[in-house]
């Protein structure tokens, strides 16, 4: 049974997003941003989506205005892709954004100036969970990483 759970203790965020980026070598393949991932995540407003006991993905949200959330990071494990979890993931970050009054949820992605199969499909599943593509940075995260930012409003 698939179930999101809202983790409050520090440690624990850190570890399932710890478990579940390194899972995902495809997305997440630069040591220093798991690293960091890890570390931030732990005062992030985190839901963790389990299959039964089993962490298989989860959502950190940061806040940016009273206006807008980021999903910060996100992950699903491979084998449980195009089944519906990211769909029930963005909702749960709905959700979250209209209980606290906020109007805009954003993402970072990968812009496609850099060819990846993987990010592909990431911005098309943004793309049809109601995000849109607003600006690319292509110095943000290094030459090598364009990164594109898209928003849906919520509010």
């Amino acid at each position: 049974m698939i179930k999101i759970i809202e983790e409050i203790d520090a440690e624990k965020k850190s570890k399932v997003c710890n478990d579940i980026l390194r899972a995902l070598p495809d997305w997440f393949g630069i040591e220093a941003s798991i690293v960091d991932y890890v570390e931030q995540v732990k005062t992030m407003p985190f839901y963790t989506i389990y299959d039964d006991k089993k962490p298989i993905g989860f959502v950190a949200l940061k806040s940016h205005s009273i206006y807008t959330e980021e999903i910060f990071v996100m992950g699903v494990l491979s084998d449980y892709h195009r089944q519906g979890i990211g769909q029930r993931i963005i909702e749960q970050c709905e959700h979250y954004c209209k209980e606290n009054n906020v109007e805009f949820l954003t993402v970072k992605t990968l812009d496609e100036m850099r060819e990846s199969s993987s990010y592909a499909k990431t911005r098309l599943f943004y793309l049809n969970m109601g995000f849109r593509p607003l600006e690319v940075f292509p110095l943000l995260w290094g030459e090598d990483n364009p990164c594109l930012f898209m928003a849906k409003w919520v509010g």
